[in-house]
Order: structure tokens, then sequence, then C-alpha cells
């Protein structure tokens, strides 16, 4: 069988309901972002939720990235 669509991968065929539950949205430098939590503590970029084409050419903002939230980041 093969499906043609638009819809991107893991919207089809979606992992394990426990790993979404690990994720949230946060405001990181007034960018809206999707993260999931490490083990240390920080924050881990999945999805840069921005609709601003600028903010997807930065390095910092890209999937992967982690970061910490200090009470002074908005």
């Amino acid at each position: 069988m093969i499906l043609y669509t638009i819809m991107p991968e893991h919207l089809i065929f979606q992992t394990a309901k426990e790993e979404y539950e690990k994720r949230t949205m946060v405001y990181y430098d007034g960018i809206p972002f999707l993260v999931q939590k490490t083990e240390t503590n920080e924050y881990e970029i999945v999805q840069n939720l921005s609709t601003n084409p600028l903010h997807f050419l930065e390095q910092k903002y890209a999937p992967g990235t982690r970061f910490t939230i200090s009470s002074t980041t908005s």
C-alpha cells in the first residue's frame, strides 16, 4: 500500500501516548516551542511553532537544541 499525503509522518504514524505527555509548549526568547524536559532539567526543542520564517534560520532554535528557562526568560 502506498500512502500519498502532504501530512508529516509523525501525524500519521503517531508514537505512544506517554511520549506526548512529556511534551509541553513554552515561550523562549518570545518564540513558542514544543519542548520535552530532559533528565538534566533542561528543555530540548522538539518543534519550532513560530510563524516567523527567520526563526527557522537560527541554529539556536533548531530541534534538538537544549536550553534552560530561568525566571528572567520570557
